[in-house]
């Protein structure tokens, strides 16, 4: 049987691009537009879930910061985070989605009280250790990976090969890598399937504030030095498909 979401609870929907945010605005109905500490958020129900989404913009603090207006404002239940990455693993193509089973910072060094070396994230009160990885909601992972199944995407541009759907780890960092090398280096390292520069940010966020979170990404690049001309040449499609993806979750 499928996972499903309570439809008395809100889900907030964010997305990193406008592109595939104006796409989820568009499948609303009874919307809403709130202005909120000079953000704009959109309220609505997709199918019968009721929903608020919302741009966080690019980069950590942005997504944090969105993340945090998100929470106190609208109580949401949930959290789903779609967007564009770049892919690392040699299998993917832009077109192809990757669902964050987990999700971790590339660009965290610190020491932990007693001095030894950590790439964990720490709590700003407690000074408690975050996870390094943190795991995607068990309910959202199956909701996602079983809608997907449901689903026919757009083709990848240029060839007739279906986008390919796959659970992976997603790493953060607030560096826009267009390095073939840079990228294998972090396949290497951390096992990356994919990176960006929003993810775990908003999954730090809302696991401090214990509110079940996932991140999914559509794939604009492989990253490398042709990532620019890449991601203008598959962003829409990969808007389309990242927005299909999570539309379809909430019923719509």
């Amino acid at each position: 049987m499928q996972s499903t979401i309570n439809s008395s609870s809100i889900t907030a929907l964010l997305g990193a691009f406008g592109e595939e945010v104006k796409l989820i605005e568009a499948t609303l109905q009874d919307a809403d537009i709130v202005d909120l500490n000079g953000h704009r958020f959109v309220t609505g129900t997709l199918g019968q879930q009721r929903v608020v989404v919302t741009l966080t913009g690019i980069g950590k603090v942005n997504a944090a910061m969105t993340t945090a207006f998100v929470i106190a404002h609208f109580r949401p239940q949930r959290i789903i985070f779609t967007g564009i990455a770049g892919g690392v693993r040699s299998d993917l193509q832009p077109g192809d989605l990757v669902i964050g089973g987990e999700v971790g910072f590339h660009d965290v060094r610190s020491v932990t009280l007693t001095m030894e070396p950590t790439r964990q994230s720490m709590h700003p009160v407690s000074y408690e250790l975050n996870p390094l990885y943190f795991t995607a909601d068990l309910s959202l992972l199956a909701l996602a990976e079983q809608t997907a199944n449901t689903l026919e995407f757009d083709s990848i541009p240029g060839t007739d090969r279906p986008p390919l759907v796959t659970v992976g780890r997603i790493l953060t960092g607030d560096e826009f890598i267009h390095s073939a090398q840079r990228a294998a280096d972090l396949r290497n390292e951390y096992g990356a399937d994919a990176i960006e520069m929003e993810g775990a940010a908003v999954a730090q966020v809302c696991y401090q504030q214990a509110i079940p979170c996932i991140v999914i990404r559509s794939l604009s690049d492989r990253a490398d030095s042709h990532a620019v001309i890449d991601l203008l040449a598959f962003l829409s499609t990969a808007a389309r498909n990242s927005a299909r993806l999570v539309t379809a979750m909430m019923g719509g």
